[in-house]
């Protein structure tokens, strides 16, 4: 079964928008999830929502630290690595808002995320 994150990837792909412009938009839709959960946690928050919500994004960064450190990537080894770095980064933060169901802790991974895709986009 496909993560709900490649879907969303390769449903985007097919829009016929440049890899650079998919990345972004799906790093800007995950963090627009993040922030909803953060702006509604007292209102309604659930740990089940909160999971789905970090999973998306979890997923989302494993679809990209995969695909940035395969060998064939064409990227410079010390991009790969910062990349690596960055996505090791946020599955602990996703750890961290998880154990301990506080949704604030993804606020750097929310600022990550607007930061490289606004870099995706030339921003």
């Amino acid at each position: 079964m496909q993560s709900s994150a490649a879907l969303a990837y390769e449903q985007t792909a097919r829009r016929s928008v440049s890899p650079r412009e998919l990345e972004s938009d799906l790093l800007l839709k995950a963090a627009a999830k993040l922030q909803t959960e953060i702006d509604d946690w007292s209102l309604k928050g659930t740990r089940e929502t909160l999971e789905h919500t970090l999973l998306y994004n979890r997923k989302l960064w494993q679809v990209f630290v995969t695909s940035v450190t395969a060998d064939e990537n064409p990227l410079p080894k010390p991009l790969k690595e910062s990349i690596a770095s960055l996505g090791v980064f946020v599955f602990a933060c996703t750890m961290d808002a998880l154990k301990l169901q506080d949704p604030k802790k993804m606020m750097p991974v929310i600022n990550i995320n607007r930061q490289i895709a606004a870099g995706l986009r030339g921003q």
